[in-house]
């Protein structure tokens, strides 16, 4: 059976190395230009540089992400980014459109290449036909079912590889533009701030509160609690999963030095007890006790099961 790797989101050069230290396989960032988002800081190219070679040395891997999509006057701008990433021996990269995904492939021909969740892979054809294009791997909706997953990894080639996300803020909606600031220089409200931090509530779900995030690169609409699969780790590695994911953008250290250990004992016991895994009680509770956010299991069982 394939040993899966075990992802973490990271928003800072330090976040990346706590990563790596706690367990990690291997990290997502944003770098300068294209590669920067909404939820997390910006690596510099130094940064980059000393994250890449602090992985490396340790036989980990860095994927950068490319969320800012470019315009036609962008693409000169845009393969100097890739020329520069390839330079650094990035590990991979994130794309998540057909535009940047050729650009990628004819100008680097060898780079690993992964499709990202906002794509919206739901079902095994747009895998495989994300696959045909040129994608190693992709981040599968998760919107799914493991079952459904499970249906993916038999009708689709081995040599594609996928991936779910497992823990962390559910993002419910993105928008390439500054909604929040829009609405509000309409009503004469000052814009205080380059990056903002809001909830979202709902008139019959009093308590439940959805965080937004904006700043130039747009706004991120959340769901009201995280995800949390640790009870079914082994189901998702019995399901042909190459790699799970941790969400930490908006976390620090200390945070990432609570979960991704947690995920990492949970992977190393299913592989070292012949295949079982039985979750402890003393995993959920590290867990929810590292956040003040309450868990979810999604879409990916039959029932939703929130944690409180």
């Amino acid at each position: 059976m394939h040993k899966i790797e075990l992802i973490c989101y990271a928003g800072s050069l330090a976040c990346l190395k706590a990563a790596l230290n706690s367990g990690a396989d291997s990290v997502y960032v944003g770098g300068e230009s294209f590669g920067r988002d909404t939820l997390s800081q910006e690596f510099s190219r130094e940064d980059l540089i000393e994250g890449i070679k602090f992985a490396h040395e340790n036989n980990k891997k860095v994927y950068v992400t490319i969320n800012l999509l470019p315009h036609n006057k962008d693409f000169d701008k845009f393969k100097e980014f890739l020329n520069d990433l390839n330079e650094m021996k990035v590990d991979a990269v994130i794309v998540s459109e057909p535009g940047t995904l050729i650009t990628v492939k004819q100008l680097l021909p060898e780079m690993k290449i992964h499709l990202g969740n906002v794509s919206n892979v739901y079902n095994y054809e747009t895998a495989n036909f994300w696959h045909n294009q040129g994608a190693d791997r992709v981040v599968i909706s998760r919107e799914l079912s493991i079952k459904e997953i499970e249906m993916m990894r038999l009708k689709t080639p081995e040599s594609l590889e996928l991936e779910a996300y497992v823990h962390g803020p559910i993002v419910m909606s993105y928008s390439g533009r500054k909604l929040i600031t829009s609405y509000l220089e309409s009503k004469g409200k000052e814009n205080y701030s380059s990056k903002k931090r809001y909830n979202l509530t709902e008139e019959k779900r009093q308590g439940q509160y959805c965080p937004v995030y904006e700043d130039e690169a747009g706004t991120i609409f959340f769901s009201s609690r995280d995800l949390c699969m640790i009870e079914y780790v082994d189901k998702f590695i019995r399901a042909g999963v190459s790699t799970l994911t941790i969400e930490a953008r908006l976390q620090d250290e200390n945070y990432i030095n609570t979960v991704v250990p947690i995920y990492r004992k949970a992977i190393d016991d299913f592989y070292n007890n012949n295949f079982e895994y039985n979750c402890s009680e003393d995993m959920l509770e590290t867990l929810k006790n590292a956040t003040t956010r309450k868990h979810t299991t999604g879409f990916y069982l039959d029932e939703t099961v929130d944690y409180d």
